[in-house]
Formats: structure tokens, C-alpha cells, sequence
């Protein structure tokens, strides 16, 4: 197990423009952040700083100049635009068939099945508002005891019931019925107890309401982070959206503001795992009712709270915040919408500034969860682990130790974070090597210099270096140009050497340092020339030993005039996690650094 916790917040219905398939749904033109945002009580410079006007798409607002977190917005996958359907694949199942809907009521077949086992009558049985329907069926409800039956756009089967009339454990009860009832063909996604109270014509819906859903068809990423011992927590209706499967801790909550207090409060306790929280104020309160300006004052409370929760996280922490489907407040109609929806990520172990694009389905984000918490796949999402994680950086690292009074104690240090974080490679002094070999065998890579770091040793004598290293065990060798050589223009000379320790490395990659802070422009394309013509892997800016290291300009130059099988190293003057995201940006695969780990790990010291 690893020490993580993932907050995953739900914006019920925080759409942020129509899905390519829209027209299909009836939904072309709608976007629910683009109508709130219009309103003045809409402010949310927190998710702003996050990266949400930089989504793709999201070209109405102002863009934050370097968002704090990585970005992106998801298309949903699943064949429809229900809450259930929704989370489903948030929690990693696409479900390629619709569930069932009712624009006409349910069938007698349904019905009369109901009646006889719950032993009341019904009103109603059509698709109709929360609100409306209480007011136009409610009086005779409480006259008569008959349970007002409705359903709306979603696969849902709600029964609203006034509770001085009928108490709260007999409307579940009938829920429970009802569930029972509505399987296989009319398998709806939710059966919805909908209790109000008060007095005609000012009745109000209580929070008492129960979703009773049907069981994921399959696994989702909470069963498989509790089969592993991570602790799950659903917070709001997660519970019931699951049928209770795959969650061990559940909190109710009274609304969006109360979801989100629950939320911090969580943040005080120690847990490994999954934090799933679903505001459903947005969707219920607001968007179902086209109330545009009480969405958009959600969404700025919401953001005032966002800034306790970011203040409170933990190194540990990652914070999701997305949506299961869209409801424009301001779109003809009072149902969900099919849109894309947001997806902001952040965190100490989150890259900044990288936008995901448009995720083809919202089963990545269980897919990234999973491997977050290095737990196998079972979704049907992919992972975006690596674009996102300050981690995947060190991937493109080669840890380097070349200090002339590294001790072995140091050296072993280094080998230990390189095979702990997964770098590259480790590059070390050549005495080392053999030592290093024997001592980890195939558990990392290990790079050594040659001709290190004034490069001016005879072509011989790089060469019968380059031979023992291999013998000890190197597996990439780092070489210093002849410096001299390049100043004096004798390029066909450095070209020879280079081929000629190309030769000597085979199949193990060769690294050529033409010490950029030496070099005019013309002696660097020069050298892009000679690298490419002799065969080696890569071109590498710097020792990190003379007077200045990489630029990001000298990349460019080198990605322009190299060739195409060339790859780029960059190494000196690289001190921030944002100037390594820089150069691999710019082009480069590679990095030499005896720091990287220490700024990953949110560290002081170290100098690349």
C-alpha cells in the first residue's frame, strides 16, 4: 500500500459544453459552465488558478497564465446521461447500452406488481419536475394516501411521499419494493424516495430523500481498492449511487455546502484510500430547476470552500474534482445534458500546467486512481498517471553523482533512490562502476562518463575507457567531445572519435557532451552534424562542470539540426521541477541531475 489519499469530488452535473453526440440526446448547444459563468454571482478564482478556463473548449473565459494543477475534460462513453451511468464510469465501467427509460410512464405490468406488494394506490406515473409535482399531486396524496409515482429524462423511478402521511421507513420500504420489482428489462438506474413536508400549496422537499440503485454490473475501482486495504469513504450519495458496493464508510449530507464541511473534516483523519464526494445541490437545486443565477452562486460558494480544503491538504493528498454529466439552467428543458465534463487535478506530486486535452472516457480517472495507489487495472479507462505525476519526470532523469569526493556510502545512497524512484538511469564515476554492478545487478542503469569532464584526453585513451566500463558493467557511457578540437574547427576529427567509441559501445547508448557553453551557434549546428553522421544516441548539452549548463534555446537549435534518430540530454542549469517540465517540453528525453529527488520529494538542497 501505498501512503495516498485521492479526494474525488463530484460536481453534480457541472457540465462544461456539449459532447459531440449531443444532437442525438436532444442537446446540441447546451454548456452548464458557460450559463453560469454569464451570471454575476458566478466567482470561482480558486478552480480558475486550478486550470478550469484552460480547458479545451472553455474559450469564453480568462485563462489562467500557469495553472497551479493538470487539466482536462472528459467525454463520456457510456450510452447515456444519468447520475448512475455517470459515476459508474467515473468508478471505471463504460456501460455501452442505455438504462431504460420511461417518456410515457411505466408499464401496467410494473404498476399493478407495486400496488399489490406495497398495498397503495399511485398518482402521477409520468416524467415531471420534483417541485411540480409535489404541488400539483401532493394535496391529494395526503388526502388519499396514494404514493405519487413520476420518473423525468434519467432512468429513475421516483416516489414522493408527504412523511406525516407516510413515514420514512415505510416510503423506503416501498422503495425497496419498487427496486425489487425493476430488474432486467426495466432495470432503471435508481429508484428515488422523494419525501416532502409542510402544507398545500407550500410543500418542500426534505433531505431525507434515499436513492435505491441498481449493482454496478461489474467491479469498479472501489471494490478493487478494498480488496487491497484501502479505506473508502463516500460522502453525499455515493452510497446509495453503488447500492453500498465497494464503500465501508458513508456520511449523508444536507446539502453542498454541508458535503463540502464533511470534506475538510475527513482531511483531519488518517486514512489510506479514496475520499468519493458527490454535491448534488448543483443538479437537483439548481440546474433541474433553470434557477442560472442560484447555480452560479453555488459554484462561487463551493470555491470559497475549495480554498479551506486546498490550504488543508497534506503532502500526501490529491485532489480530482470532475462531474458525471451536464444540466444547463439555462437550456430549453429541465433535464441533464450531454456534455464533456471538467476534470482538475492537483496536488504535491501533481505536475502543474498540463493540459490533459479531451480524455476519450471518464474510466482514466478510476484507471489513474488505481495506479496512484499501485493497484492493478480492472477498469475499462486508461491511466494518465504518468502525464500528470511529478514522479513520471524521473523517468527521463539520470541520477548523477560526479563529485571527485563521492564515497561509496554516497554512491549506494544514490542507487538506492534511483531503483526506489525508478529513474532512467544512475551516472557515476567510472571506479564505481564494477562496484555498483556487482553490488545491484540488473536492479538499475548504470551510466558512466568517459573523457570526464575537460574531454581533451587522446581518442585511444577514451576509447580503452569506454571498453572497461562496459566490461564492469556500464550499459550508457557519457563522452566528452574534444573540445579544442571543435574550437579549431577540425569537426571531421570529433566526428571519427565520436564513431569510433559508437563502435566500441555497440548496442549501448552513447551520449555525446559537446559543452554548449563554450560553442557559437555555428560550432553547435556543426556538432548536430557530426553526432548525427556518427552514429551515436544522443547529444548531450553539458558536464555540468564548466560555466554555464543547458539553455532552452540551445534545445531548440539542436531539435531543428539534428537527426532523426538523435535523441536530446540536457544537464546544468536545470533547478526547478517547472525548468525539468520545461526542457522535456522543449524536446528533450533525458536529464542529468543530482537533485531531481529531493525537489520530487518537496525537499530543500541540491544543485543540478
Amino acid at each position: 500500500m501505498v501512503d495516498k489519499r485521492v479526494f474525488l469530488i463530484v460536481l453534480d452535473s457541472f457540465g462544461v459544453g456539449e459532447l459531440p453526440d449531443a444532437a442525438e440526446f436532444g442537446d446540441k448547444g447546451s454548456n452548464t459552465l458557460k450559463t453560469i459563468s454569464s451570471a454575476e454571482e458566478y466567482s470561482t478564482p480558486n478552480m480558475k488558478r486550478l486550470g478550469l478556463f484552460n480547458i479545451d473548449g472553455v474559450d469564453w473565459m480568462p485563462k489562467e497564465g500557469a495553472p497551479a494543477g493538470s487539466f482536462g475534460r472528459m467525454k463520456e462513453s457510456s450510452r447515456g446521461k444519468d447520475t448512475t451511468i455517470g459515476h459508474w464510469e467515473i468508478s471505471g465501467i463504460i456501460s455501452p447500452e442505455a438504462l431504460p427509460v420511461y417518456p410515457d410512464g411505466f408499464p401496467e405490468e410494473v404498476l399493478e406488481r407495486f400496488k399489490a406488494e406495497t398495498g397503495r394506490e399511485i398518482l402521477c406515473n409520468k416524467p415531471y419536475s420534483g417541485t411540480e409535482v409535489i404541488k400539483d399531486y401532493g394535496e391529494e396524496h395526503v388526502k388519499t394516501g396514494a404514493l405519487i409515482v413520476y420518473t423525468s429524462a434519467d432512468s429513475v423511478f421516483q416516489i414522493a411521499a408527504h412523511e406525516d402521511i407516510i413515514p420514512l421507513e415505510e416510503l423506503y420500504r416501498d422503495c425497496e419494493i419498487a427496486r425489487k420489482i425493476l430488474t432486467g428489462k426495466h432495470g432503471v438506474g435508481r429508484v428515488i424516495a422523494r419525501p416532502f413536508t409542510g402544507v398545500y400549496p407550500n410543500y418542500t422537499r426534505t433531505s431525507n430523500r434515499h436513492d435505491f440503485s441498481l449493482l454496478p454490473p461489474k467491479d469498479t475501482m472501489l471494490d478493487a481498492l478494498t480488496r487491497e486495504g484501502y479505506e473508502t469513504f463516500g460522502i453525499g450519495k455515493i452510497y446509495d449511487i453503488f447500492a453500498g458496493r465497494g464503500i465501508q464508510h458513508t456520511q449523508r449530507i444536507s446539502g453542498n455546502e454541508d458535503g463540502m464541511e464533511k470534506t475538510i473534516e475527513m482531511q483531519k483523519k488518517n486514512f489510506k484510500g479514496v475520499c468519493f464526494v458527490n454535491l448534488v445541490d448543483f443538479d437537483m437545486v439548481y440546474g433541474h430547476r433553470n434557477d442560472i443565477k442560484g447555480y452560479a452562486h453555488a459554484a462561487t460558494v463551493f470555491d470559497r470552500q475549495l480554498e479551506t480544503f486546498l490550504k488543508g491538504m497534506e503532502k500526501r493528498d490529491i485532489l480530482m474534482i470532475t462531474a458525471d454529466h451536464g444540466c444547463d439552467p439555462g437550456f430549453p428543458g429541465t433535464d441533464h445534458t450531454r456534455e464533456h465534463t471538467p476534470l482538475l487535478i492537483y496536488g504535491n506530486d501533481i505536475r502543474a500546467n498540463v493540459n490533459l486535452g479531451t480524455r476519450d472516457t471518464f474510466a482514466d480517472i478510476a484507471a489513474t486512481i488505481l495506479d496512484i495507489m499501485e493497484v492493478p487495472n480492472i477498469t475499462d479507462g486508461t491511466s494518465f498517471k504518468d502525464l500528470i505525476s511529478t514522479r513520471s519526470l524521473l523517468k527521463h532523469v539520470d541520477h548523477t553523482l560526479l563529485k571527485a569526493y563521492a564515497t561509496w556510502e554516497d554512491i549506494q545512497k544514490l542507487c538506492e533512490e534511483a531503483i526506489t524512484y525508478q529513474t532512467a538511469s544512475v551516472c557515476i564515476p567510472p571506479c564505481y562502476v564494477k562496484r555498483v554492478h556487482d553490488t545491484y545487478k540488473d536492479r538499475l542503469t548504470i551510466c558512466t562518463v568517459v573523457g570526464f569532464p575537460l574531454g581533451y584526453s587522446v581518442t585511444e585513451a577514451k576509447a580503452a575507457e569506454t571498453r572497461q566500463a562496459l566490461d564492469d558493467g556500464a550499459l550508457e557511457i557519457d563522452m566528452v567531445v574534444n573540445i579544442s578540437d571543435v574550437k579549431n574547427g577540425d569537426y571531421q576529427r570529433v566526428k571519427e572519435e565520436i564513431k569510433a567509441l559508437k563502435a566500441i559501445a555497440g548496442k549501448k547508448l552513447l551520449k555525446v557532451i559537446i559543452e554548449t557553453c563554450y560553442l557559437t551557434e555555428k560550432e553547435k549546428i556543426a556538432m548536430c552534424k557530426a553526432v548525427t553522421e556518427a552514429g551515436a544516441d544522443y547529444i548531450k548539452t553539458s558536464t555540468g562542470f564548466g560555466t554555464a549548463g543547458a539553455v532552452l534555446e540551445d534545445i531548440r537549435l539542436f531539435r531543428e539540426h539534428i537527426g532523426a534518430g538523435v535523441r536530446i540530454k540536457a544537464a546544468g542549469g536545470v533547478k526547478t521541477i517547472a525548468d525539468m517540465e520545461a526542457f522535456l517540453e522543449e524536446g528533450c528525453d533525458r536529464i542529468g541531475t543530482s537533485s531531481a529527488i529531493k525537489l520530487i520529494q518537496g525537499e530543500e538542497g541540491g544543485q543540478y
